[in-house]
């Protein structure tokens, strides 16, 4: 595996922890939803990089379906605090 792959997994590893404190910490329900957006868009980039790291193109499937499903639960939670959904901010 090349330096820049390796440096790469490492800055977004780093990032996906800082995403799940924010996660976690988020002082209302928007900022998580946004952070929850934030660790899917993170690891989605890290299966693209170790599709790309081991050669396997597959993975590339995996990450295409995992953004799917993040977009498609960042519209329901939009719809869901768009309708008044609890808010605790």
């Amino acid at each position: 595996m090349s330096t820049v792959i390796l440096l790469s997994l490492a800055l977004m590893c780093l990032a996906l922890c800082l995403a799940f404190v924010r996660l976690f910490k988020g002082p209302s329900l928007p900022d998580r939803v946004v952070a929850l957006e934030l660790f899917s868009s993170i690891l989605v980039g890290t299966i693209g990089l170790v599709a790309i790291a081991t050669d396997v193109p597959s993975l590339l499937d995996v990450a295409i379906v995992m953004a799917l499903m993040a977009f498609m639960a960042a519209i329901g939670f939009a719809r869901f605090l768009e309708r008044g959904g609890s808010r605790d901010d």
